[in-house]
């Protein structure tokens, strides 16, 4: 069963609507609650923009859903590699697919972090 996780209503057009509300730009999803994320592109992707998922552990989030815009691509080595380290394992795939998979998640009750770069 799913816990006060926001669902996704829409993306495009550089946001999100989480639950209703506009959101511009990137988001992170983390314990249920949305932050504004400053990632716009794969590049911007480092252990440091994840460090509320890495502060979490792994007793919280299970995985990280990783949106990476409009298209897939392998994340960095390095962010890969602080994930492993932490236990949280890593699902990455573009940003539709991910926010399409994150509301399916999130009702089975799972304990994931979703990381949407915008489109």
């Amino acid at each position: 069963m799913a816990r006060d996780a926001p669902s996704i209503d829409a993306y495009g057009d550089g946001g999100f609507r989480l639950s209703g509300t506009r959101h511009e730009g990137s988001v992170l999803i983390v314990q249920d609650q949305a932050h504004p994320w400053p990632v716009t592109r794969v590049a911007d992707l480092t252990p440091e923009s994840l460090s509320l998922v890495l502060g979490a552990g792994p007793r919280e989030v299970e995985f990280v859903l990783l949106g990476m815009g409009a298209a897939n691509a392998l994340p960095p080595r390095a962010l890969r590699e602080a994930l492993s380290k932490a236990a949280i394992g890593l699902e990455f795939m573009d940003t539709p697919t991910a926010a399409r998979m994150y509301n399916v998640l999130t009702a089975e009750g799972r304990r994931l972090a979703a990381a949407l770069i915008a489109i």
